[in-house]
């Protein structure tokens, strides 16, 4: 009789494994839900493996633990006639260690991997095709295009009136060629920013008086949604802009209309609100009078 209800018990995992075989899996599943495509940058292909990797062995990770609390349920729940309380254990020294080395190897494991990850894209690799100086500022962003002396001055996004959403052909536009090596100087000019190209899968912060790097090729054509990631007060939700990846004589065009425009030079860091960070030549009164 007990065999035949623990054999009703063991089909419900097995149907639902089946189940999930049979259902197959979406290119969104495949890639963990994340945006984007794996070629979107040389990086973002890493970053979903990362990803979904993890997810793999936390979800079999979870699954054998659901199964030994539902087979401990089962298997010693009180039956019809018993009374008072099982046979107490004190200690059980192999599952005592199986508990502890089991997590110690799964959070080192992690961490080795992510450490990894993250040292192969924040590497320099040097010589840089297209370098650009971010700008992050309250609510919006400055692009400068240094090897081509030419800047973009972006303003915060407009919200329609007819609609939820904004004035995407208003956003700060910007330009990258494609499958070419990017760096990105990343500046703040009042607060904490972070700068976040959704599809890129990484976002890096803008700190204040402090100058961060992104390293990358964008290998596929197209817009992709970028905005801050770090609340910045109280139009932060409208500090967006897009970067548009086109193929190197689009960029060169684009170059040359910014230029025709008159948008030659730098916004640099005087332009910046902040005017007591270091390095500013600033007169500190912290220690007067």
């Amino acid at each position: 009789m007990r065999s035949k209800h623990l054999s009703r018990w063991a089909i419900v995992p097995i149907a639902l494994a089946v189940s999930v075989v049979l259902a197959g899996c979406t290119q969104a599943q495949l890639q963990g839900y994340l945006p984007g495509d794996p070629d979107t940058t040389n990086h973002t292909s890493r970053i979903m493996g990362l990803w979904v990797t993890s997810w793999i062995v936390l979800l079999a990770v979870g699954v054998t633990t659901w199964a030994l609390v539902i087979w401990a349920a089962v298997v010693y729940r009180r039956r019809r006639g018993q009374t008072g309380l099982p046979v107490q254990l004190r200690y059980n020294l192999p599952v005592e260690i199986f508990y502890t080395i089991v997590p110690l190897i799964l959070v080192l494991g992690f961490f080795a991997f992510t450490a990894r990850d993250q040292a192969e894209i924040e590497a320099d690799p040097g010589n840089p095709d297209v370098k650009v100086e971010v700008f992050g500022k309250r609510w919006a962003w400055d692009f400068n295009y240094l090897n081509e002396n030419v800047y973009s001055a972006g303003v915060q996004a407009t919200e329609l009136e007819t609609t939820d959403g904004v004035d995407n052909d208003a956003l700060p536009v910007l330009y990258l060629p494609v499958d070419k090596k990017i760096e990105i100087d990343i500046e703040s000019r009042d607060v904490i920013h972070s700068f976040w190209v959704i599809d890129f899968l990484y976002k890096k912060d803008m700190i204040p008086g402090k100058t961060n790097h992104m390293y990358f090729t964008p290998t596929k054509i197209g817009t992709y949604q970028g905005k801050c990631a770090e609340l910045c007060g109280e139009y932060h939700s409208l500090m967006l802009f897009q970067v548009k990846v086109v193929s190197q004589d689009d960029y060169d065009a684009y170059i040359d209309a910014q230029r025709a425009a008159g948008f030659e030079g730098r916004l640099g860091a005087e332009y910046n609100t902040n005017t007591n960070l270091p390095g500013t030549g600033a007169v500190d009164h912290s220690e007067e009078g």
